[in-house]
């Protein structure tokens, strides 16, 4: 626990329990959000190959997944830590420049 509160600069343990409880919420919060998206999209393995199904309902619960993140972390009171999580988490996959400020 020590070396996830130096990592992630984090002073308490309370808050390292808060944050995997808010990723276990979260997780499970996008995977339930994406089921209603999936059907009004007509995505269902009764129509289409589970093969084609999964890829995609997995691609529509990583976009829910980022912008529920620090809603739910704010929750439980962890919102800097998410929102500094979320801006180096899609710097890493390129997409930084949603967050640089115009100057």
């Amino acid at each position: 626990m020590d070396k996830l509160k130096e990592r992630w600069g984090i002073d308490s343990n309370w808050s390292i329990i808060a944050i995997f409880i808010v990723f276990a919420i979260n997780g499970s919060f996008a995977a339930w959000v994406a089921k209603p998206i999936s059907e009004f999209l007509g995505l269902s393995p009764e129509i289409i190959s589970v093969w084609i199904y999964w890829p995609l309902r997995i691609l529509l619960i990583f976009p829910i997944y980022q912008l529920t993140l620090p809603i739910v972390g704010w929750l439980f009171g962890q919102f800097k830590f998410f929102w500094t999580f979320e801006k180096k988490f899609l710097s890493r996959l390129g997409l930084g420049f949603l967050f640089k400020e115009n100057n």
